[in-house]
């Protein structure tokens, strides 16, 4: 009997550090969960940034999208100036901020779901987050305003982002180079792929039937 009261304050000392080692964990996964939000939503100056300059082709348009100052729409042609994009993209995750070349105006979606060009990109509007998807198309959503992407119709006229979802056509593009023009210091390839091309490559001879 004299073993009991000893055995007992040993469990309940046991229990005791068992619970502060969860609290500790369970703080910790906070504290990381806070850090990975704070990063994504508000990246800091400091950030290292990767800058980029290309085109952003519009699936229904068959034209580039462009920045004509306080104007955006997607009736630019291959090289044209207002065309050329300087996408600002943070090393954690994939949120950018397109600026264009020539006008210096920022891509920006305000509270109403309008596409806007502004000369200052530093406020959430104007933040985009990159979605890759299965066409090999790229849709930008915003990333202040859940589930409302940048898109425009088929005259090249934004819409507002309350009436977009990643399905439509309006909202795909596709990174390209400007024409004649190849950045050596690019981190990945641009393919353009016309019927031309695809009817080369099946007029090719085979050098094994020869």
């Amino acid at each position: 009997m004299s073993l009991l009261p000893s055995r007992f304050i040993y469990l309940c000392l046991h229990f005791l550090v068992l619970y502060f080692q969860l609290q500790e964990s369970q703080q910790s996964s906070a504290d990381f969960r806070f850090y990975i939000e704070n990063h994504t939503r508000n990246p800091d100056d400091l950030s290292r940034k990767q800058v980029r300059i290309y085109q952003l082709y519009s699936r229904t348009t068959g034209k580039h999208v462009q920045i004509l100052g306080k104007k955006i729409n997607a009736n630019g042609d291959d090289g044209g100036k207002y065309a050329l994009l300087v996408v600002e993209t943070e090393t954690f995750g994939s949120h950018i901020r397109i600026k264009g070349k020539e006008s210096e105006h920022y891509i920006c979606m305000n509270e109403k779901g309008k596409i806007v060009g502004r000369p200052d990109g530093r406020k959430q509007e104007c933040v985009f987050i990159e979605e890759f998807l299965e066409n090999n198309y790229t849709a930008l959503v915003s990333a202040k305003y859940k589930g409302w992407y940048l898109g425009f119709n088929r005259k090249g006229r934004p819409k507002k982002g309350s009436r977009t979802t990643q399905r439509q056509q309006e909202v795909h593009f596709m990174k390209r180079q400007p024409k004649g023009r190849v950045d050596p210091l690019q981190e990945f390839r641009f393919t353009t792929v016309t019927k031309r091309t695809r009817r080369a490559r099946r007029l090719k001879p085979n050098p094994k039937r020869n």
